[in-house]
């Protein structure tokens, strides 16, 4: 079975320009015809409002496994306002990182042998300064896929580091794809190399990349790859501008379990 791993940080800073517009309205319907669009079996995302999780699973055709990350507790005064004007809720309408799997609802049509989720978790990394999540599934397949946003700074490759170690312990020897925003670079220290020889995860994207999806136990068919910028934009039906989703480029891997 050759799964394709697609990791994307939906909501980061938005890009405006002379080639972008940046707009002060709900994204929804834009994001999910960009994923819906896109060929993925397991997507991991970041930085996902909550409300938005099982409507991007029902746009896509995918399982969703959802998890709560930080400020979330404004929740229900928040909410309302990003639907009518998100930059002024920013960030406080609350995160979640979510997994989406396709062809995993068993017996339904356009399920897929091996595919099916037999199990989800999900584990607390940090709760300061913001709270941390890695949230992981198992597929029938023998695959365990894990998602994580670590935190900025110096917090980071502790996150990383502790994420590694759950999701291998969870893992034992079955193959896993560790994917996420790991908020650290391969040039800048020497994580990725104890990734490498203490869990076996290897494959980040570049020196300089933040957002990787790295293996273990599984053939690599094709290497993650970050795509370029243009490919995440999509055009803005008012004017001749695009409107780029993220400033943070999807990355994608295809592997054989």
């Amino acid at each position: 079975m050759p799964p394709g791993g697609f990791a994307w940080r939906v909501l980061g800073r938005p890009i405006a320009g002379k080639k972008h517009v940046r707009l002060n309205r709900d994204l929804f319907r834009e994001f999910a015809a960009f994923l819906a669009a896109a060929k993925w079996d397991i997507a991991l995302l970041q930085e996902v409002p909550p409300r938005w999780a099982h409507r991007l699973a029902d746009a896509t055709g995918a399982e969703a496994k959802s998890s709560l990350t930080s400020r979330n507790w404004l929740r229900p005064v928040m909410s309302p306002l990003a639907r009518l004007r998100p930059h002024l809720s920013g960030s406080w309408e609350g995160g979640s990182n979510l997994i989406l799997v396709r062809g995993a609802s068993r017996g339904l049509e356009g399920s897929r042998p091996g595919m099916a989720i037999s199990d989800f978790r999900r584990s607390t990394l940090t709760w300061f300064p913001e709270r941390r999540v890695m949230s992981m599934v198992e597929l029938d397949c023998g695959l365990c896929v894990a998602n994580f946003h670590a935190s900025t700074g110096a917090g980071a490759a502790g996150d990383v580091l502790k994420a590694a170690r759950l999701a291998s312990a969870r893992a034992g020897d079955r193959p896993l794809l560790l994917g996420g925003d790991f908020n650290l670079r391969p040039r800048s220290g020497e994580v990725f190399e104890q990734l490498e020889a203490e869990f076996g995860l290897a494959g980040a994207t570049a020196p300089g990349a933040i957002d990787h999806l790295l293996v273990r136990g599984a053939e690599v068919i094709e290497p993650v790859e970050a795509w370029p910028a243009a490919r995440r934009d999509v055009p803005d039906p008012q004017t001749d501008l695009k409107i780029r989703l993220s400033d943070h480029a999807p990355v994608a891997i295809r592997i054989n379990v």
